[in-house]
Order: structure tokens, then sequence, then C-alpha cells
């Protein structure tokens, strides 16, 4: 009886940490975050590093996720689309810049918000945009020396 009353025990415990790992990795997901979104759309020389589902940060908050990219034809350049949450009002002179978390952190998109008193409109395009860096082109430029003005 004994044996029967630890199993219990140990299955209900079992079974909270799986519950609270799911409910864990629904919000890291954005799942449960409720309320809904407005798209902006953004051009970039390099999307290196970003794919569909990269988190979009203003002032290192979660605001968005990247739900499209896309190469445009025209401009060779990645076109991407932004879900950003309603509610979050953007100045439309902001820059959006593809930042790195860490030397092996991934990479997000940063929204840079500019001090205008107009805002974007739901698919709007924002214009001001820094692509990726390749870490590999500047250690070797670092090494190498080009580029530091001799």
């Amino acid at each position: 009886m004994r044996e029967n009353t630890t199993e219990v025990i140990v299955g209900g415990v079992v079974l909270a940490a799986a519950i609270g790992f799911g409910v864990f990795a629904a919000q890291a997901a954005g799942l449960g975050s409720g309320g809904g979104t407005y798209p902006l759309t953004a051009s970039f020389r390099s999307v290196e590093g970003v794919t569909a589902g990269t988190d979009v940060k203003l002032a290192g908050v979660k605001i968005g996720t990247v739900t499209a990219i896309t190469l445009n034809p025209q401009s060779f350049r990645g076109d991407t689309t932004l879900a950003v949450q309603d509610g979050v009002m953007i100045p439309n002179d902001s820059a959006v810049v593809i930042a790195s978390e860490g030397l092996l952190g991934g990479n997000f998109i940063e929204i840079v918000p500019g001090g205008s008193l107009d805002n974007f409109a739901p698919d709007d395009e924002i214009e001001d945009t820094q692509g990726a860096i390749s870490l590999i082109s500047l250690l070797l430029k670092f090494v190498t020396g080009e580029g530091d003005g001799q």
C-alpha cells in the first residue's frame, strides 16, 4: 500500500513539472501572450542569422516576431515582415538593426526608436535598416589590419 502512495506522489510531481514546462515554453514562444499584432516591413542588405520566428525587440523587450523573409529579385535584398504587438506604437523615423545576443548567441531584430510624433501604421515599411554584420568578416579585418587607416 505504501508503494502505491509513493508512486502516485512521484507521478503527480512529474506531471506538475511537465505542465509547468509546457506553460513556460508557450510563454517563451509568445503563444500565451494574447492580443493581436500588426505588420511592418523592412528590407535588409543581409538577413544572416534571422529566420521566421526571430524576436523583434524594443529596449530589450520582446514586442513581436519575424513572420516572413523573402528575397526581393529587383533589389537583391532580404525583405522581412515583422508582426508587432498591438498597442506598441513605433515612431515613423525609427530604425531597425539586426543585432546579436552575444558572441555565441543568436540574432534578433532591434528597433531603435526615433523622435517623431507620428507613428508607423500597419503595413508601413521601415526604411532605415542595418543588416547583419558577419563575425568572420570582422575577425578577418582585425587579423589582417584592413580598414584601420594604415
